[in-house]
């Protein structure tokens, strides 16, 4: 196993998947940089609205950047925050260039979808 407490992911070759959701609304309390050495998505939905409970994580973020760099390919990855956060914001404006540099880019909501009484922002994802 992983020399880190939080993996839980059994020893072997990395898994390469169209599309992962980071776990537990993307909290550092699951995900740390071994899950992304070993779970290789082209996207990576980053869930997570909630500040007071540390949601989305700046760590889990980070640890996006950690684990990407571990790759030794330059797979392009996209990374779609379902919210708009402070958190992300600023990831984002901090850490643009080591994006850039690991082929990583943050998709933004361009449509809104309507239903019944509420709306919220959505991207259309093809594989």
């Amino acid at each position: 196993a992983s020399n880190s407490p939080k993996s839980s992911l059994p020893m072997g070759p990395p898994v390469y998947v169209d599309l992962a959701y980071i776990p537990n609304h993307c909290s550092g309390k699951n995900t740390d940089p071994e899950f992304f050495k070993r779970v290789r998505a082209s996207y990576y939905v980053v869930s997570g609205n909630d500040a007071a409970n540390g949601e989305p994580s700046r760590t889990v973020l980070d640890a996006l950047l950690e684990g990407k760099s571990q790759w030794g390919e330059n797979l392009q990855v996209t990374l779609i925050p379902t919210h708009d956060t402070e958190v992300t914001r600023e990831w984002y404006q901090q850490t643009h260039e080591k994006q850039q540099e690991l082929n990583i880019m943050v998709l933004a909501s361009s449509s809104t979808v309507v239903m019944q009484d509420e709306s919220f922002p959505a991207c259309k994802i093809e594989f």
